[in-house]
């Protein structure tokens, strides 16, 4: 189960003509990363003592994403029609991705998502601004020529530079070497480049951390092409929507599994929820089914996220996340009703970001005029609550907190022989990327192929006909 992860691949699996039944522990879809809804079964969730005050509103009309995340949206192909819930983004017709890689169609994950049923239910909002943190302080991210100019986060000389920076990365073409200017795509590192264009430490950490969307600096000792790419993606995804390049579903994340499980229905799997699952049942150390209830379901092969099989998978770090309830948007953020903010590690002495994301009852996930902010970042020391600090600083006052740690965990057995294939709990991202990353990884360990997004376009229009 999970939000995206265990669907995707159910249905993906449904559509290459597998097979699927998929059960779930849980009453609801979705697994660690589901939408809690009324307000009340959050408190239950988290131990907090009494019933939401009367000041928190209708508890129906609270949707609370546990980990939530932007979808990041590129629309080459992409009409949009306005319903009052915001964009209703035609199903089939959005390319949107996650945050873009060089080596493989950044599109496929989100494009996969949108094109299969999915859309037909969902409405998406743009969010409102994406910022950045230098200093204490909150600075919407520029990422046109016009913002950059009027950004206060630079001063005036560097401004100059960085507009040259941006051109040059506008005009950059992988295949066109009149556009490298001495740089060599697969071999010039992009510290080099920074180096070229004179940027400061300031521009360097919010163009690495906020535009290329990169969780740590290690991308500064790498080929510069995936970077120039990832900021040239950012800048025409953000033409494109205006405000930022990042879209969230009307009422929470917790629509998507569902449409997953439609189109896995389309194709023959079935879905079960609240199924107990008993044992694992593994022969000659092969899985061979599932026991529920007194039942076994039988399978040749078997997706499961890191609960399930706690002796299969080891613990590489943790991650805090804090679920905050505002009554009032977030300072220096001209009052957005939705927005990310990344605070590079730099800016606070650390070894990775810290990220916040913040949606609002324009997003039908909250009573009206409330805000839900969420915190998060990887563990680095004994006490996680004060490594989050600066984001809850941006936040206050705080209604009500709601603390979670987690364990990262990851797969010790890739399911080569067992044929057991196990998904890595989310890390503390607000973007889709590395769970994109997972999804193919299992695919391929699961079929030994590379997963092609046109060749299951094919095998879906043999069943519903071209378009």
């Amino acid at each position: 189960h999970g939000l995206d992860r265990e669907c995707i691949l159910s249905g993906i699996m449904s559509v290459n003509g597998k097979k699927v039944l998929h059960m779930d522990r849980n009453p609801y879809y979705g697994g660690e990363s589901a939408s809690i809804t009324p307000l009340e079964d959050l408190y239950k969730r988290f131990n907090i003592p009494g019933a939401p005050p009367a000041s928190m509103g209708r508890g129906r009309d609270w949707n609370v994403d546990l980990i939530p995340k932007f979808l990041m949206a590129n629309g080459k192909e992409f009409r949009r029609r306005f319903t009052p819930g915001g964009l209703h983004l035609w199903h089939r017709e959005l390319l949107a991705h996650t945050t873009a890689t060089a080596t493989w169609d950044p599109s496929q994950l989100v494009k996969m998502l949108l094109f299969t049923e999915v859309t037909r239910y969902l409405d998406f909002k743009v969010t409102e601004g994406s910022f950045v943190y230098k200093g204490g302080k909150i600075y919407k991210v520029p990422s046109t020529e016009a913002e950059a100019l009027a950004s206060s986060l630079m001063g005036l000389f560097e401004k100059r530079r960085f507009r040259k920076f941006l051109v040059y990365v506008a005009n950059f073409d992988e295949n066109d070497p009149r556009t490298f200017e001495g740089v060599d795509p697969k071999k010039t590192a992009m510290r080099e480049v920074y180096k070229k264009f004179d940027l400061g430490q300031d521009v360097i950490d919010f163009t690495g951390h906020a535009l290329a969307l990169y969780r740590t600096d290690d991308y500064l000792d790498q080929p510069c092409c995936e970077t120039i790419n990832r900021i040239k993606l950012y800048s025409e995804s953000l033409a494109r929507y205006g405000k930022s390049p990042y879209l969230y579903p009307l009422y929470g994340l917790g629509e998507l599994p569902q449409g997953f499980a439609r189109l896995s229905a389309i194709y023959g799997g079935t879905y079960m929820l609240n199924k107990p699952i008993e044992e694992i049942i593994v022969q000659n150390g092969k899985v061979i089914g599932v026991k529920s209830e007194g039942e076994i379901a039988r399978c040749k092969q078997l997706i499961c996220d890191p609960s399930y099989v706690k002796d299969r998978v080891e613990k590489v770090g943790q991650v805090i996340r804090v679920i905050c309830i505002l009554s009032h948007p977030i300072k220096n953020t001209s009052d957005a009703n939705s927005c990310q903010i990344i605070i590079p590690q730099n800016q606070v002495n650390r070894k990775s970001d810290i990220y916040v994301c913040m949606i609002s009852s324009a997003h039908n996930v909250a009573a009206q005029g409330k805000y839900i902010a969420i915190a998060s970042t990887t563990v680095e020391t004994k006490e996680p609550e004060k490594e989050i600090r600066p984001a809850l600083e941006l936040l206050e006052p705080i209604e009500q907190k709601f603390v979670s740690i987690s364990d990262l965990l990851v797969p010790k057995d890739l399911g080569t022989d067992s044929q057991i294939f196990i998904s890595r709990t989310y890390d503390a991202t607000t973007h889709f990327e590395t769970t994109c990353d997972d999804i193919k990884d299992i695919y391929k360990r699961m079929t030994g192929s590379e997963f092609d997004f046109e060749e299951m376009k094919r095998k879906k229009n043999d069943i519903y006909g071209e378009d």
